[in-house]
């Protein structure tokens, strides 16, 4: 194995036999791909095995690049690039040139094809990224004056009078899905505007569950966007929030929910999204990017966090991140026999996607799902035309007759299903989870953990505490987690205290909101604290 080294850019070649042996981003990619990881650090520890197992790997490795590079530039090396002759100028060499350009027109680097080939994803597609599918479209400025209207005096005493007027820019990027195939997704940008000229900090933000597959956060009225403006935008910070695969103007067939790797690729492509559309948008990037989510969004945000900690420091500056309410912990939920509030909306759309995802969570729908719910499911969300409310009362998901959530369960899903997902260590279902948990990765900068302890949906018990628990089993010192449940019970409990008996209305009002309406405020309030330190 063989390391080239000139300034920054290193590169590996590989010969077993006396001649030529070339070294260039070809051999890298190919070497890269038979190793299924880092040639840097596979030469930092080189031995003879390796070499053995490199080599049995390298032809189907070369077919691959040789198969990627065509399409992104346009032809390749007539003879085999790791010994073949190359001069300056010929058809050959032009290859090379234009796999330069690619990059350059992408505003890519050679780490993106790295990253990419190690899994066998498609180059092309690694190098659209974050390029915009259409122009940004200004939709509208929204006053500083109207958020402050609009906020009310509740709202504005955790976010403060607003500073500055807010540009709302609608979205269109390229993206990756779940094999790393080229897609879309879209989304809005939300732009400090007036007097607020200088230099901000973008906020990636990542979304709630969605069960309305035409929902786009650009729209000015709608309620998550407005948070996002009331507390961020208009105190000076840039916001760019995805839609996610699968919604709006993504032509994605499906939303890969609560899948970690793609939702951290939206969220990370819709970053390069926003620095592409900041001249149109008039925005100036002070080039810090803090990541925030709310509930499934935060789980898509610190998945997001781990993976450009990982794999993308280079290119993007993480001061901090937000995760606010998320459900990190998948495979202890799969584990347990309680149900949560929503559970019907939830649980369906982990098991249908995964499926979807993965192929392996069920032969048969009616394996898991009891008639007649098992004709339907698999293309139920996200939906085209129902919402949360109607889902329920077309009867197409169980609770119009007032379930609870253990019977919506019950009337979902096949009993042996469950019961194999709670008590068997093999269920396909459970092996996802793990898949998808976010244990066992170390920040390297500031976190936030935040939630409500009387949030039913997303209990901080099974999930947020897990979480901190994880980090504090590693003596992490720059994570800090925040219950706001007595911020919640005393802005909407009975007498400043959380509803005690459950047939009453007021336990149903309190408990039906609290994770959608109540919680979310005051974790954005402190996720906006944390940023103000690291801005």
């Amino acid at each position: 194995m063989i390391e080239v080294t000139s300034g920054s850019v290193v590169l590996h070649g590989f010969a077993d036999t006396a001649g030529r042996a070339n070294v260039t981003p070809l051999t890298e990619l190919a070497i890269t791909r038979a190793l299924g990881g880092s040639a840097s650090a596979t030469f930092a520890s080189y031995t003879a095995a390796k070499g053995v197992a490199l080599k049995a790997g390298l032809e189907a490795a070369k077919a691959y690049v040789k198969t990627e590079v065509t399409a992104l530039a346009g032809g390749y090396p007539a003879s085999d690039p790791f010994t073949g002759t190359f001069k300056v100028g010929d058809a050959d060499d032009k290859v090379l040139d234009n796999l330069a350009a690619a990059l350059a027109t992408g505003n890519k680097k050679l780490d993106d094809l790295r990253l990419a080939a190690v899994s066998g994803q498609p180059l092309a597609a690694a190098v659209a990224r974050g390029t915009l599918v259409e122009p940004a479209l200004v939709l509208t400025t929204i006053t500083a004056a109207q958020i402050d209207a609009a906020g009310g005096s509740g709202l504005q005493a955790l976010t403060g009078p607003a500073r500055c007027d807010v540009k709302v820019v609608s979205l269109n990027y390229n993206t990756v899905g779940v094999n790393g195939e080229k897609t879309n997704a879209s989304g809005v940008m939300l732009v400090p505007a007036g007097t607020c000229t200088a230099a901000a900090g973008l906020v990636a933000y990542a979304k709630g569950t969605d069960v309305q597959k035409p929902r786009t956060l650009a729209t000015p009225a709608d309620p998550e966007t407005f948070l996002l403006a009331a507390f961020y935008a208009s105190q000076g910070y840039a916001v760019v929030a995805s839609d996610y695969l699968g919604y709006a103007k993504s032509t994605y067939t499906y939303h890969p929910y609560l899948h970690a790797d793609s939702e951290a690729s939206t969220v990370i492509d819709s970053i390069r999204a926003a620095r592409n559309a900041a001249a149109t948008a008039g925005a100036t990037l002070s080039g810090k990017v803090m990541l925030a989510g709310y509930s499934q969004g935060g789980h898509a945000s610190m998945a997001a966090h781990r993976a450009i900690e990982r794999d993308n420091a280079a290119e993007i500056n993480v001061v901090a991140g937000a995760h606010l309410a998320g459900p990190y912990n998948l495979s202890g939920a799969t584990k347990s026999t309680t149900a949560i509030a929503g559970y019907q909306f939830f649980t369906p759309f982990i098991v249908t996607a995964w499926q979807k995802v993965y192929g392996n969570v069920y032969t048969s729908v009616s394996q898991a799902f009891k008639a007649p719910y098992d004709s339907y499911i698999e293309t139920l969300l996200p939906n085209p035309t129902l919402t949360t409310t109607t889902l329920v009362t077309s009867g197409k998901l169980p609770g119009a007759s007032g379930e609870t959530p253990a019977q919506a369960r019950d009337a979902l899903f096949q009993p042996a299903f469950l019961l194999d997902s709670q008590t068997n260590d093999n269920n396909t279902l459970y092996l996802n989870a793990k898949k998808n948990d976010l244990f066992g990765w170390n920040p390297k900068s500031k976190v936030l953990l935040c939630g409500g302890a009387g949030d039913p949906t997303v209990p901080p018990a099974l999930h947020q505490r897990q979480m901190k628990a994880d980090f504090d089993s590693r003596q992490l010192t720059n994570v800090t987690s925040v219950d706001v449940d007595p911020q919640v019970q005393a802005a909407y409990g009975t007498g400043g205290a959380a509803p005690t008996d459950p047939t009453s209305s007021a336990f149903a009002t309190y408990y039906g909101n609290y994770h959608g309406n109540y919680e979310p405020p005051f974790c954005h309030a402190n996720a906006k604290a944390t940023f103000d330190t690291v801005n």
